[in-house]
């Protein structure tokens, strides 16, 4: 089977950057002069890529491509038109509003700007979708609470919950203890990257300190057979992105990977791209990997898309509608 055997199957996304996810097409729709050769070369991960920090500084260039309000437009239209190609009938797209302020828009700004275009790409492509905020490891307190803050102001305009991203190995965890206690307080959604480019103890004081019921990655957890049992029995779920776990070097390779003994275990999850472009796919190529890498039948995909709606945060409405359209696909 080849990816395109599977772009015809509708999909749910859960873990997906915007500032990760620009087409050629759009970077050259802003930048003229740009090569493809170029393009590969500062927005895809080279094979050389080492880590995890390696991976998210290809998004350096895209950040300052997406300072203006035309820019975000347009990138975000885009991430849509690649949404549509890809099958995906539910998005959830996160992005750090404070990366965008380098020349005059406001946070606030920002996060309108990108939600009112949600909307309207929304519409155009019919596709639904969640934006979610991210604040990162390396941030103060202050901007951390600024952030979470944008998820309450605008949570009746798309905004669907907080996540916590970046360096996970370079930075602790205790500026961002106070902005997700705002965001528990406020009944707010939450995910947070962990258990990527640290181990077990980095899911567990995500738990505990953040209180996040949804892990982005969390792959590593099989190394604590305890948190294993924890996260099967105690409804939490895993955003896996397994082209992604390999360009960060969290596995060296797919036969390293523990998808399968993440599944067997019982814990929810679902397959996403984190970064379409840094990582050089879409959720196709994802499944296809699945099924060639893992021996994943139809079943399993189904699976895993019932489990992303149910874990997704969408209103009933929408998930009511989104399992009716897999449940009738697969």
């Amino acid at each position: 089977m080849q990816a395109n055997s599977f772009k015809e199957l509708p999909k749910i996304e859960l873990h997906l950057h915007l500032d990760c996810s620009l087409s050629f097409d759009v970077v050259k729709q802003i930048d003229f002069n740009i090569t493809l050769k170029d393009y590969k070369k500062l927005f895809q991960a080279s094979p050389n890529c080492k880590s995890l920090k390696d991976y998210i500084s290809c998004a350096d260039r895209a950040i300052e491509l997406m300072q203006t309000k035309e820019n975000l437009e347009l990138i975000v239209e885009d991430l849509f038109k690649q949404l549509k190609n890809d099958n995906v009938i539910y998005a959830e797209i996160r992005f750090a509003p404070l990366l965008h302020c380098n020349k005059n828009l406001t946070e606030s700004e920002v996060v309108k700007i990108v939600s009112d275009s949600s909307l309207l790409c929304s519409k155009k492509y019919e596709i639904d979708y969640g934006l979610i905020l991210c604040t990162l490891r390396h941030y103060t307190k202050d901007q951390s609470i600024r952030t979470a803050k944008l998820v309450n102001d605008f949570s009746e305009n798309g905004i669907v919950g907080f996540d916590i991203a970046a360096d996970e190995a370079g930075y602790p965890i205790d500026n961002h203890i106070d902005a997700f206690d705002y965001v528990n307080q406020n009944k707010l959604n939450i995910t947070a990257h962990a258990g990527e480019a640290k181990g077990p103890e980095s899911i567990w004081e995500t738990i505990e300190k953040l209180h996040a019921t949804r892990i982005g990655h969390g792959v590593r957890c099989t190394e604590d057979n305890g948190l294993v049992d924890f996260l099967a029995e105690n409804n939490y779920h895993l955003e896996i992105c397994l082209t992604s776990n390999l360009k960060t070097k969290t596995f060296n390779t797919y036969s390293e990977h523990t998808l399968n003994k993440i599944y067997d275990s019982s814990i929810s999850l679902s397959l996403n791209t984190d970064g379409r472009t840094i990582s050089n796919t879409t959720l196709s190529k994802e499944y296809l990997i699945a099924y060639k890498e893992f021996n994943w039948d139809l079943k399993k995909l189904k699976k895993t898309n019932l489990e992303a709606i149910k874990f997704s945060f969408s209103s009933e409405e929408i998930k009511d509608k989104l399992i009716k359209i897999i449940n009738s696909s697969y």
